[in-house]
């Protein structure tokens, strides 16, 4: 993101620890257990980035278990 984003109705995408997206806006400080994805832009620049990306909505946790376990535990 450029300093030209930082304007007013500026946001930026988030992602937490369990790979979920969501946005928020630029100059705000971050929700607690969120960090920056790394895009920028409009809101709707945003929201299409994370329909482009997070293409599985499921938590990173139970994608692990749900790999791990056999398909009769699914």
């Amino acid at each position: 993101m450029s300093s030209a984003d930082h304007g007013p109705g500026r946001f930026k995408v988030v992602l937490n620890d369990e790979d979920q997206y969501s946005i928020w806006p630029v100059g705000r400080e971050n929700p607690s257990g969120w960090r920056d994805e790394g895009t920028g832009g409009s809101r709707e620049e945003c929201l299409e980035h994370i329909g482009r990306v997070w293409t599985d909505m499921r938590p990173r946790g139970v994608r692990l278990r749900m790999a791990s376990s056999s398909p009769q535990d699914r």
